[in-house]
């Protein structure tokens, strides 16, 4: 497993929203490229980078400052956040993400998933965002009747292998993950995923490598590495079952 500290920008800056509100917003870089470039200093070897406007809009707006963080750090980066069209991605790709992340459309529009897995495969990661077990949409403001682990035995069905599951319920709140929910998903995944959602202290990072799911393979940290709770080498570390 690793750390992928988290970049979400909205309004051109990076930002953290607590349990995915986003009237809960606090401004921790009016760059965020100088956010990347801090992470990558200290340690980070990859980022996970979320365009919040074009989340909520239906469209990429932050490609812009993809492509700044891509060339200014050095490091692979996934993306996401309106990546609803075959061209959206494309952009994404060809602004330098090593992988892209959809969520929304790919569960409302099959032929979209068909044809962006036919043509990026490997690099295509779907989200699974959650609020109360079900799945959330368009940018977290939407909650649907559709159950994770259901979603996810669909999305596998039509060929993906790559996850990232967002507990939005927890999303910058610092109170850790329900590590109960954690091993569901991983037993509802048969490629790998991501964990994002809480993550606020070293021991969280502990309980979900004591989980011991071969599947997890990294944790998506971001409030707690902006307000210093632990440096990315200590996560690092205690993922690596090292502290």
């Amino acid at each position: 497993m690793i750390v992928y500290p988290a970049i979400d920008i909205r309004d051109g800056k990076a930002v953290r929203l607590t349990h995915g509100r986003f009237d809960a917003e606090t401004v921790y870089h009016d760059d965020p490229l100088e956010a990347a470039q801090s992470w990558v200093g200290a340690g980070a070897r990859f980022l996970h980078v979320v365009d919040l406007d074009g989340a909520k809009a239906g469209a990429p707006a932050s490609i812009g400052h993809l492509r700044r963080i891509v060339a200014g750090t050095g490091v692979p980066v996934q993306y996401g956040g309106g990546l609803r069209t075959i061209d959206a991605v494309r952009e994404a790709l060809r602004a330098g993400a090593e992988r892209v992340i959809v969520g929304t459309a790919a569960l409302r529009d099959v032929d979209f998933l068909d044809d962006v897995l036919a043509a990026y495969g490997p690099r295509v990661v779907v989200s699974v965002d959650v609020r109360g077990g079900k799945i959330a949409t368009a940018g977290w403001t939407q909650v649907t009747d559709l159950p994770a682990a259901e979603a996810i035995g669909r999305l596998h069905d039509r060929g993906v292998a790559s996850f990232v599951y967002t507990d939005a319920d927890r999303d910058g709140a610092l109170e850790g993950p329900s590590l109960t929910d954690v091993a569901a998903i991983a037993a509802a995944v048969r490629g790998r995923f991501l964990y994002a959602g809480g993550v606020g202290a070293l021991e969280h990072l502990r309980g979900l490598r004591n989980l011991r799911q071969v599947n997890l393979a990294g944790v998506i940290v971001g409030k707690a590495l902006y307000e210093r709770r632990f440096t990315i080498a200590q996560a690092q570390a205690a993922l690596d079952g090292k502290a």
